[in-house]
């Protein structure tokens, strides 16, 4: 028999507030963390803001030692350790740095797109200077893509699966069911699940490069990120972290642990690239596809959702979206279900997406609030033809949700969609 697994500790760091109490009165009261981006100007980037974390050095000393933090210059794992030891904390859970052996019962899925960027291209200048002896002991650990669930490992004495998966935008969503399923199977008793993304232009030139970053609102940086917006000129780049302790309902049960929402159950598939899917578009027979195998494998009926967190990046495939959400649920106009986009105020954290807009997602059901969609006062008119305006809330809600679907769909034509449920005993 599977087991039922919820949701006992959340972590955080996001453009718009690092920490629970920040992020949640962010999202609250529709608090954007879009910034103008100097080194972005400097550099001659088309779009000249961002969102990044605000971490300060003495933050930094309260999750590492002073050792760790010499020569240290990954983000990702920074702001992944953040907010993954803040989840473990925040789900009442110890850190033992004493014992000699391992947590058996509890690991860590932790995803990352690239680590350490930095590193590396500190690293190549220093090869190429014939000064290899230099790079330092901890260029490795910095620089692997399991640098982020290596380091936690570490922190955490973690003695179960301790892996880092990487799927574009779709990897947050992914940690979060594939730590799901194994404690499922009866393989773990918790897992600490989570994604982070690097910051910084070596990272977002690409994007850049590509043209799918806005280039309209250097001078006005909160209104740049327009998620379903007739005037959205594309995404903003941005980085951060979130991670969720999640774990078995009876061990969550017996230590009289807080349980913010319960995992129904979710699917990830890809489009294959075939149809109308390609390296950057999604195949919406695919789309449909994911949302609807989700509530299968979650036994919810389409009508039960009570809200959506999208994927809705800003940029043209937007009403697609919407579209395959209203395809996929056999609902629209007034009868489809109030839907945001934590985008809006954060803009896209690439690989950490799916797990900061995740813990909003959670935030929203154990609160009870949906937060506003800021920038779309001017709503895209393809959107209006297929959902009302009320599904598209542009000032916070409060509402008992009991049932809400968060999805994420990523460049190499890949989908995930999970649904969230409130807990009730």
């Amino acid at each position: 028999m599977k087991k039922r697994v919820v949701i006992t500790g959340l972590g955080i760091v996001a453009p718009n507030g690092v920490g629970l109490d920040a992020f949640t009165n962010a999202i609250k009261s529709g608090i954007s963390g879009i910034r103008f981006d100097a080194e972005l100007e400097r550099l001659k980037f088309s779009c000249q803001i961002s969102g990044t974390p605000e971490i300060s050095d003495e933050l930094k000393r309260q999750y590492f030692t002073e050792l760790e933090l010499r020569n240290f210059n990954a983000t990702g794992i920074l702001y992944g350790v953040i907010a993954g030891l803040d989840a473990w904390k925040d789900a009442g859970l110890t850190i033992e740095n004493n014992s000699e052996n391992p947590d058996w019962e509890s690991g860590t899925i932790f995803g990352a797109g690239t680590s350490g960027i930095e590193i590396f291209r500190t690293s190549i200048y220093k090869i190429d200077a014939f000064e290899t002896r230099k790079l330092g002991s901890t260029v490795v650990s910095q620089t692997m893509n399991s640098g982020i669930s290596a380091y936690l490992g570490g922190k955490l004495g973690l003695g179960n699966q301790v892996s880092t998966n990487s799927s574009a935008c779709t990897t947050g969503v992914e940690s979060i069911l594939m730590g799901f399923e194994r404690i499922q199977q009866g393989k773990a008793k918790r897992m600490l699940v989570g994604s982070t993304s690097d910051s910084g232009p070596y990272i977002w030139g690409g994007f850049d490069a590509m043209k799918v970053c806005t280039f309209k609102y250097n001078e006005q940086p909160e209104k740049g990120s327009r998620p379903m917006s007739t005037n959205a000129s594309g995404f903003v780049p941005s980085s951060g972290a979130g991670a969720l302790v999640i774990e078995e309902l009876e061990t969550a049960l017996a230590r009289g642990a807080r349980i913010y929402a319960e995992i129904l159950g979710g699917n990830i598939n890809s489009g294959g690239q075939r149809g109308e899917g390609t390296m950057t578009a999604p195949n919406s027979v695919a789309v449909q596809k994911c949302i609807t195998d989700a509530l299968q494998d979650a036994m919810v009926n389409p009508n039960e959702i009570d809200a959506i967190n999208g994927h809705l990046t800003a940029t043209s495939k937007d009403a697609l979206e919407i579209k395959n959400w209203s395809e996929a649920l056999n609902r629209r106009g007034a009868d489809f279900p109030q839907i945001n986009s934590l985008k809006s105020m954060v803009g896209h954290c690439l690989s950490g997406s799916g797990s900061v807009e995740s813990v909003a997602t959670v935030l929203q059901i154990y609160n009870g609030f949906i937060f506003p969609n800021i920038n779309c006062e001017d709503l895209n008119e393809a959107i209006k033809t297929i959902i009302s305006e009320e599904s598209i809330p542009q000032m916070m809600v409060q509402k008992e949700l009991n049932i809400v679907a968060k999805a994420s769909f990523g460049f190499g034509d890949i989908n995930g969609c999970i649904i969230f449920k409130k807990y009730k005993k």
